[in-house]
């Protein structure tokens, strides 16, 4: 007990920084011991507790208008939930339009008392948090860019804990700084907490042993460079075994739309080995990193991904599900409107099987669930593409234009559940990543081009595939995950690619109730926000 009232003491005054703080760059790490209840009061905000799989209980899973109504003016809403079955590196963020750019923090779960972690124990650790940092209000941005139909402004700088870095001009003095000692080994829990970009991330002159993603243990592997996607997390063992000086920890662009405009910057941190010898401000050493659409190396990262053991991934499939994902435009009846100002004239857009994902105003899905309130979704979420074409070659402009609406897919409690998430090339293709809400997932496999239904199943990774709960469709490509459909509610599915989300690319999973209380949505609390 004495460990939660630790925990809830510290994030007492957290919550109280939120309320003042809440439009500057914000990050904070605090611990959670594994298996405890756990309480968090907010107010105006509603928050995502990223990777936690809210058993039971989506009412604490936080996306706006998905799974509860925003917090009025005034009024707070405590997040109560249980952590069951999860350790490692999760993280937070506000769940409500662009408001996450600079609300977020690193949410780790230790492993009980006793239970040793399966990598040497490190000297040290520390969380970096990736982020993304634009010169002006990002709500403003998001809000220009939905005005225009165009794509939003890029960001100005990338972050680390809130720091741009030496490459800045406005930042050098504040560069973050972790001093180590010759020959001791350090843990790094990296978390890509950026709006809108996918980033590689390297410490110069040092391997990295890459021994977690996304709060799953992985078969330790060593790596010069990681690849990060908005919403994943990497854990990474550091030997400090170079000779003592500065060495810069950086971070870049993974850019895989063609011909868009991205932050093409690099933030840094500093590697600092104490008892240097006696000189005058040394220079750290670069970092090297792929040039910003370096897709092999990306790919032979995500490729050595494993489970550390045999796994038990569901064999027997009751539903199949092939998902075209990817951008979209929709045309304009009058193209020469400040409203039109995408690709010739038109406003951009995104889909899931040839569906834009509008959310709801007046309803949260999960609550017109719970009471049966009609007319705020459809549970007609198509499991197809309602038209088969060549989802990454030439594709006709006629399939570029999705349909609206608020749709969701119905799964039985306990059912196996295997999903293909197929790129397209419409505007360009694009490695998205995407997250499922409530659940982890095991990724069995990936590849270029075409899903081939009768050819690519026999390839795929059955004993040691790697768990996650973000995961990225591979540039013109597909990736397949396997889950059971074990957890009830409503559970949102989408891009982490804040710009595609706000786009539509999203959709909702509704897993019914199974038999029996623990088989079961708890009711909603008291204090659920009203609509």
């Amino acid at each position: 007990m004495e460990e939660f009232v630790n925990t809830h003491k510290s994030f007492c005054s957290f919550f109280l920084l939120i309320s003042l703080l809440a439009f500057l760059p914000f990050l904070s790490a605090f611990p959670l011991p594994k298996t405890h209840f756990h309480q968090f009061i907010f107010s105006l905000i509603p928050f995502g507790w990223h990777g936690i799989r809210q058993l039971r209980n989506p009412w604490a899973d936080g996306p706006e208008f998905i799974t509860q109504c925003s917090i009025k003016p005034g009024g707070t809403y405590t997040y109560r939930f249980t952590i069951e079955g999860q350790e490692g590196t999760l993280w937070w963020h506000a769940h409500s339009r662009w408001l996450r750019a600079t609300v977020y923090g690193a949410l780790i779960i230790y492993p009980k008392l006793g239970s040793p972690r399966p990598f040497i124990m490190p000297k040290k650790e520390f969380p970096l948090l990736l982020g993304e940092w634009f010169d002006r209000d990002p709500i403003s941005v998001l809000r220009q860019a939905l005005f225009t139909g165009a794509g939003p402004n890029v960001s100005d700088a990338y972050t680390i804990n809130g720091q741009p870095g030496d490459f800045y001009i406005c930042s050098k003095k504040e560069t973050m700084r972790l001093a180590v000692d010759s020959g001791e080994t350090i843990l790094l829990r990296i978390i890509n907490s950026a709006l809108n970009q996918e980033l590689f991330f390297s410490i110069a002159n040092h391997q990295m042993t890459v021994v977690a993603v996304d709060a799953a243990y992985t078969k330790p592997f060593a790596t010069n460079v990681i690849m990060v996607g908005p919403g994943q997390t990497t854990d990474v063992l550091v030997t400090a075994n170079q000779p003592p000086a500065y060495y810069y920890m950086a971070a870049t662009a993974y850019n895989t739309a063609q011909n868009a405009p991205f932050d093409n910057t690099t933030t840094t941190a500093i590697l600092q080995y104490n008892n240097l010898p006696p000189q005058q401000n040394p220079q750290p050493i670069l970092a090297q990193l792929p040039n910003f659409n370096d897709t092999p190396t990306a790919t032979r990262f995500t490729d050595q991904l494993r489970s550390p053991n045999r796994v038990s991934v569901p064999l027997h499939i009751d539903e199949n599900l092939f998902f075209t994902v990817g951008l979209g435009l929709n045309n304009c009846t009058n193209p020469n409107s400040p409203r039109c100002q995408g690709p010739n004239g038109t406003r951009f857009t995104a889909s899931i099987n040839n569906v834009s994902f509008v959310f709801p105003k007046s309803n949260s899905i999960m609550q017109a669930y719970y009471q049966g309130v009609p007319g705020v979704f459809t549970a007609d979420f198509p499991p197809f593409p309602p038209l088969q074409f060549d989802y990454t070659g030439n594709v006709s402009r006629g399939l570029w234009q999705p349909r609206r609406g608020t749709k969701a897919y119905k799964l039985k409690y306990g059912s196996s559940v295997q999903i293909v998430l197929q790129d397209t090339s419409i505007v360009t293709p694009e490695n998205h990543p995407m997250h499922l809400h409530g659940y982890h997932f095991y990724v069995v496999g990936s590849g270029f081009g075409n899903f081939n239904p009768r050819t690519d199943p026999a390839r795929f990774n059955l004993i040691d595939p790697p768990v996650r709960n973000t995961i990225g469709t591979p540039t013109g490509g597909w990736v397949a995950i396997r889950f059971i459909a074990d957890n009830p509610g409503a559970w949102l599915m989408h891009c982490h690619i804040d710009s595609h989300l706000a786009w539509g690319l999203a959709m909702v999973f509704l897993v019914e109730n199974g038999e029996g209380e623990m088989q079961s949505v708890i009711p909603p609390p008291p204090d659920l926000p009203p609509c």
